[in-house]
């Protein structure tokens, strides 16, 4: 199968590459005292297996059996000799499983560190051009540099691929050290391991790390590489430490675990992510699910031109939309409770909540579409239900994850059938596995398309070009995540959904309100009402998990804390009632209004954040 040159490639999608070699190999009871390279020629069927299963699970990138296969790391096996032999037979291997896939898979000759003991900066870039050779000769696409301690051995690195002829491609990967609470190298900072290389030397194609701790340790790292360096960048992080378990050395880092900080990795402008020590097979096609349908080319419909023959009209005025919509434009406080639609199709537990919040003053009822990917009643039908019979107006999120452009078209002349007019677009989490791993993301778009097509409704014209009559008078809302690692990114999109057509705006739930007010100082020219997304934590363990499991939300370790002082539930839920009052204190002045979300379906938690 053709297969462009890996450069190109990272410059239009993120490649997922596969997991950890040596691991796989320990669980087939192969032990530490054999020379794992050397089972390209001994056992070449259970290599060839396990590339095959990471090729199964999704990986675009297979990194060859070699990561410690030059002549020295060889030599106390008494391989030495095969040197050539090994990494040629690894390649070959990696190569016959990437051939087997129906679609394009790369191969990554894998070249570790060269033994800095007893050797010299050109013994060993001559350990490293011999390995590359070899492994190139076997059908590797590029060299792969794994676990580079600093920035000599990276200068080593290029000097050995020098040696060879062609300039075949390479890619410099330094190893993240354990600790990582400095967000450091092995034994350098990352300011020093990507100062320039030597403009006469062969320069990589991209620039990775790989282990550490686990996947927060890498993040670390990453979130000062993106300002560093304007080389695609590669993240491998391992499966966590691993624990002894009954004399086993296993690792405990789960796949969900690891593709919410895949996610974080390419939001952050990672190209590529893959998995190093104790990630598996598991592993690497939770995050090939994750990412890869949100790797397609989306539909810019803003820039499809209605026909001539069919005019944009004049939208109604956003005070004439809705009470939601005269309460925004009149710049008058805005509250919002968030109920979820029930998993089955009883419907009476959320109409009664949101009589109750009628009641008790609330303006909307905010509605989320599928979050975490969790397939629950329509919530459009939700929606409906909640206006028809506890007569307050409800918010419809509306994701991109589940449809395509003629059902989102159908849904939105839904809405305006139904008298729906409060919709807040937004992307949508990717499929997850579990109970539902045969789910695919369509995504034809991302929110800001979602909001230019609704804008377009609103002024009589379908995607098509066809004539909507009467026009549709929905008021438009987008997301905002004030805690987003990439901010000028995010301040980016966030202009772009105003230009797109949005009217009002609601935020991630936010804990650390500092992050809240530098967001709402970067898009104050815009003008736009912005509620803040408020979650009142229900306990310690509530806070423990939105900490370190649900991405997009930041909770400082000040407020774990002050949630562990509660010696009991009820306690703990008085304290996240309180932490929430003030952070809406704090931030009231800055705001249209806020979006109180209802911890485990208690809206009687909800409204008490918002008495006075």
């Amino acid at each position: 199968m053709n297969r462009e040159p890996i450069p190109n490639v990272l410059k239009d999608r993120v490649l997922v590459f596969d997991g950890a070699m040596g691991t796989e190999i320990y669980r087939r009871h192969v032990f530490t005292n054999r020379c794992f390279d050397e089972l390209c020629l001994s056992l070449p069927d259970m290599i060839r297996e396990i590339h095959q299963a990471y090729a199964d699970a999704g990986a675009d990138v297979l990194t060859t059996n070699s990561y410690g296969a030059n002549r020295l790391s060889l030599n106390p096996y008494g391989f030495s000799e095969k040197t050539a032999a090994i990494n040629q037979a690894a390649a070959a291997l990696a190569r016959a499983a990437a051939d087997a896939a129906l679609r394009p898979v790369w191969v990554a000759g894998s070249v570790g560190p060269a033994p800095t003991a007893g050797t010299d900066p050109v013994q060993r870039q001559g350990l490293m051009a011999e390995q590359a050779a070899a492994l190139l000769a076997g059908g590797a696409d590029f060299i792969l540099f794994e676990s580079l301690p600093t920035h000599d051995a990276a200068q080593e690195a290029c000097r050995a691929m020098a040696a060879l002829p062609g300039q075949p491609p390479f890619l410099l990967s330094f190893a993240v050290l354990d600790d990582g609470s400095d967000a450091a190298t092995l034994t350098e900072s990352v300011e020093s391991v990507l100062a320039p290389l030597p403009r006469d030397l062969p320069q990589p194609f991209a620039i990775g790390f790989n282990c550490g701790s686990g996947p927060d340790t890498l993040l670390a790292v990453l979130e000062k590489a993106v300002r560093l360096t304007s080389l695609p960048l590669v993240a491998q992080p391992n499966a966590g430490a691993p624990r002894r378990v009954e004399n086993r050395q296993l690792y405990l880092c789960s796949p969900e675990y690891l593709t919410e900080y895949a996610r974080r990795y390419v939001d952050l402008g990672a190209r590529a992510v893959g998995g190093c020590c104790g990630t598996n097979p598991d592993h690497i096609r939770e995050i090939a699910r994750s990412i890869k349908p949100m790797q397609k080319k989306r539909l810019e419909v803003r820039d499809i031109a209605p026909p001539a023959e069919v005019p944009l009209k004049e939208p109604l005025p956003l005070a004439d939309k809705s009470r939601l919509g005269w309460k925004l434009a009149h710049r008058q406080w805005v509250t919002s409770i968030e109920i979820l639609p029930p998993r089955g199709f009883d419907f009476n537990d959320v109409v009664a909540k949101a009589a109750l919040c009628h009641r008790r003053g609330v303006d909307v009822i905010n509605i989320p579409d599928g979050p975490r990917a969790a397939p629950r009643l329509s919530p459009l039908v939700t929606a409906l239900k909640i206006q028809e019979l506890a007569r307050i107006d409800t918010v419809l999120h509306v994701c991109c994850r589940d449809r395509n452009f003629i059902s989102l078209q159908a849904d939105l002349l839904g809405c305006a059938a139904s008298g729906i007019r409060n919709l807040l677009f937004i992307t949508g989490d990717p499929p997850k596995l579990g109970h539902y791993a045969f789910a695919s993301g369509v995504f034809d778009s991302d929110s800001i398309g979602l909001a230019t097509l609704q804008n377009r409704l609103n002024r009589g014209v379908d995607l098509g070009g066809q004539a909507v009559e009467p026009p549709t008078a929905a008021v438009i809302g987008v997301g905002a995540d004030p805690n987003a690692l990439d901010f000028d990114r995010e301040v980016r999109r966030f202009r772009a959904k105003v230009e797109a057509g949005a009217e009002f705006a609601i935020t991630q739930p936010v804990f650390n309100t500092d992050a809240l007010l530098r967001f709402l100082d970067a898009v104050q020219d815009l003008n736009i009402p912005i509620l803040a997304g408020i979650f009142p934590l229900a306990s310690l363990r509530n806070a423990t998990f939105m900490k370190n499991e649900v991405p997009g939300v930041v909770v400082p370790d000040a407020i774990i804390e002050r949630m562990a002082k509660g010696s009991s539930k009820e306690d703990q839920r008085q304290i996240g009632i309180d932490i929430a009052r003030e952070a809406v204190a704090a931030i009231r002045s800055r705001l249209a209004g806020i979006q109180v979300s209802a911890p485990l379906g208690n809206v009687g938690t909800a409204l008490a954040v918002l008495e006075p």
